[in-house]
């Protein structure tokens, strides 16, 4: 188990080391996003504006006009629907090269509850032209992603839970932005994932095979947007028919890029995610059934698909 905000204060750490033109700016969670160390490492490039996040965003903005490159950091609807415009018109309008963390997202809010919960991040930000949208599915692909994500001249934003997620990529794993990873090779159905629900999907995928002969294809769509459509299309080719697993709203995230990837070449598709509704208090287990998200729910989408397909 791989504690996620961990690994992004040890990146971080890394990336300060090696270039004191990356800065770090904070929304009064530095303690709950483990960033809170930095502070007294780097005093001059760590900074805190408390709970502003829109003043946050255009103080990112303004470093990154002067060469700078700022991270800024928040719980998901914070790092978003609270800094819209300024994400809209300050950075991405300015092509200024910020980078926003929003952690906690979807169901991974848990106790925090219904307000705390991103569930429309994705679109948000989706809609916003010239924005990069990343969701890492485990602590080694993140480790991973950081170093890449920094090279990148553009506003990115990333979403993850800041608590542990099992991971099962391996030391080796090699990182592409801008390219899905195929985890498991199929010939029945596709299921294009992305974040918390990676694991569980592929766990999923093995046993269906061993147990009903159904064979899966695991994407691991960690790139909303721009979404990988040549990955995603010539899985579809091959499967006839598609299941999109997101921690977000069906309306505005993965289900929906998928959907306008396949008008190209369309297929049957369904989608394990939150069904347009508002999210409330629980733990993880909880929250996965009330949303209807747990791993029964994904197998009886896979297997709604497959129908689908005859």
């Amino acid at each position: 188990m791989g504690q996620m905000r961990e690994v992004l204060a040890k990146c971080l750490e890394e990336m300060m080391r090696k270039d004191p033109k990356v800065v770090l700016i904070d929304s009064d969670l530095a303690s709950a996003n483990g960033t809170l160390k930095l502070r007294k490492l780097f005093p001059e490039r760590v900074l805190d504006v408390g709970i502003a996040e829109q003043n946050m965003a255009s103080v990112a903005a303004g470093m990154a006009s002067y060469g700078l490159r700022p991270y800024i950091t928040s719980f998901a609807p914070f790092a978003t629907r609270r800094l819209c415009d300024q994400m809209a018109i300050s950075i991405a309008y300015a092509k200024q090269n910020v980078k926003i963390i929003g952690t906690d997202p979807g169901i991974t809010a848990e106790l925090n509850g219904g307000t705390h919960m991103g569930i429309e991040d994705i679109g948000v930000v989706r809609s916003i032209p010239g924005m990069t949208i990343f969701e890492p599915s485990d602590s080694v692909q993140l480790a991973a992603a950081l170093p890449v994500i920094d090279s990148y001249v553009g506003p990115v934003y990333m979403r993850f839970n800041r608590r542990e997620l099992a991971d099962f990529h391996g030391k080796d794993y090699q990182f592409d932005l801008f390219r899905a990873d195929v985890l498991r090779e199929g010939t029945d159905v596709t299921v294009a994932a992305c974040g918390l629900l990676v694991g569980p999907v592929l766990k999923l995928a093995e046993k269906l095979y061993a147990e009903e002969g159904i064979s899966v294809e695991v994407l691991d769509v960690h790139t909303i947007k721009p979404i990988d459509e040549a990955t995603l299309l010539a899985s579809t080719a091959k499967t006839g028919c598609c299941v999109t697993v997101e921690n977000h709203n069906v309306v505005g995230g993965l289900h929906s890029a998928v959907l306008e990837a396949l008008a190209k070449k369309p297929v049957p598709c369904t989608k394990i995610g939150i069904l347009d509704r508002s999210g409330e208090v629980g733990k993880l287990p909880y929250l996965r059934e009330a949303m209807k998200m747990t791993d029964e729910d994904i197998v009886l989408a896979i297997k709604e698909a497959l129908a689908l397909k005859k």
